[in-house]
């Protein structure tokens, strides 16, 4: 069988928000870069999963903006937003149309020319680690098994599959947070008690066994005024775990629609509602990530240390989903928001391996210290770092290892990203 080959200065596997973010960064340095995706389209949380939101973009308190490079450049693109802008109205701000979200990531990684090329419908399905590095990585698409051969590789698979298969330190709880498929309702016309009673209609549907686990429910109109947004399914799997990811994707089908049905039978406005779309995948908030050589902890969140090779910051709360249900919210627990936070170039190096970085949920942090770096804008301030990172170690002919996080820090500052103040 004739296979497929490529050669490339840098290799980001994912096109979510951290592999967006990645892949246009290494491009931007000067990199030839090979960008894989899974599905049709990049986007990840924001287009297969529906989230619309722009998490970790501004501070809480006052709408400071806190992440300025390619995800702010992707958020003021999608809304009109004048560059020089400060402050938002709202510190985790909407797009209303993820559609058009995936036109521009179209775009803006086509812009790059020769310097990116894109593998959509493609996954990593093996890696080959020699003396140390990533010699080959194996990728599963329509042409069978494709060989790529990288000089570095930024692992933005949220699952740390290319770490996994490389075999460098990985961690994964034996109790993750558990999944939620988003879904739309059309022909919906809320009333000024809609939200109380979705609320009640859901806890009884719980009470009889109809839905096994729920939050929120989270209801909005972004998309249409007569059209609702839902996130509201809770299924405790592992997506790591082929088995486990299909029986979460079938447990969050059913769920959703129990949830239709039961509003359609008892609140007073979803009379005359239909299903209009389940999203094309089940968000997963965790899984596998890799023990770094910095390992992020919610103690440094909440006490803001510095690190002087910081490359991002956070700026959301701890947000850990628990495996039961939630009625009213997204936790049963005080909400922990800290302070703008300092993320280490060192939490997304990987160990023994010295051409891979990692970015995005499964960069090297504990449990509960990645339920805050894990979201959106975050994630592509990481993946943004990460591509800078790899092109700068290709074109300097030196290991992630070798490279400053100070240097990294430093260009990513030229770039008009990286780290507030």
């Amino acid at each position: 069988m004739n296979q497929t080959k490529y050669k490339c200065d840098v290799l980001v596997c994912g096109a979510g928000c951290a592999g967006l973010g990645a892949a246009l960064a290494a491009a931007r340095g000067g990199a030839e870069t090979i960008l894989i995706e899974r599905a049709g389209f990049a986007g990840g949380i924001i287009t297969c999963v529906g989230l619309p939101f722009f998490d970790g973009i501004a501070h809480i308190s006052d709408g400071s903006i806190m992440n300025r490079g390619i995800g702010f450049e992707l958020f003021a693109r999608m809304t009109g937003l004048d560059e020089k802008t400060t402050h938002l109205e709202t510190h985790n701000p909407i797009i209303n149309n993820t559609e058009r979200f995936k036109l521009l990531t179209d775009e803006m990684l086509l812009a790059e020319g020769d310097r990116m090329k894109l593998l959509y419908h493609s996954v990593v399905a093996d890696v080959k680690v020699s003396r140390d590095r990533i010699e080959k990585v194996f990728v599963a698409n329509k042409a069978g098994l494709v060989e790529i051969n990288p000089g570095m590789v930024v692992d933005c698979t949220g699952d740390a599959d290319v770490a996994f298969f490389a075999d460098v330190p990985t961690e994964k709880k034996s109790e993750l947070q558990p999944m939620t498929l988003h879904f739309r309702l059309g022909n919906v016309h809320l009333k000024p008690d809609s939200r109380q009673k979705c609320r009640a209609a859901l806890e009884h549907a719980h009470e009889r066994g109809d839905l096994p686990m729920f939050y929120g429910p989270g209801i909005m109109t972004n998309y249409g005024i007569n059209e609702v947004y839902m996130h509201a399914t809770r299924v405790p799997a592992d997506g790591s775990d082929p088995e486990d990811l299909t029986r979460a994707e079938i447990q969050g089908r059913k769920d959703s629609w129990a949830i239709y049905e039961a509003w359609k039978k008892d609140v007073p406005g979803f009379e005359d509602s239909y299903f209009m779309m389940n999203y094309p995948y089940i968000g997963v908030r965790e899984t596998r990530r890799i023990v770094g050589h910095y390992v992020l902890s919610e103690k440094d969140i909440v006490d803001t240390k510095s690190f002087d090779d910081s490359i991002a910051t956070g700026c959301w709360y701890l947000d850990q989903h628990p495996n039961r249900a939630t009625s009213g919210g997204a936790q049963d627990v005080k909400k922990i928001q800290p302070d703008p936070y300092d993320i280490p170039y060192r939490s997304l190096v990987a160990q023994e391996v010295e051409n891979l970085l990692v970015a995005g949920r499964c960069h090297s942090a504990t449990q509960l210290a990645a339920s805050s770096t894990r979201v959106t804008v975050t994630a592509m301030a990481m993946g943004e770092a990460a591509g800078t990172a790899a092109a700068m170690a290709s074109r300097k002919k030196i290991s992630s290892i070798e490279l400053k996080g100070t240097d990294v820090r430093a260009e990513l500052e030229i770039r008009g990203a990286g780290p507030v103040g």
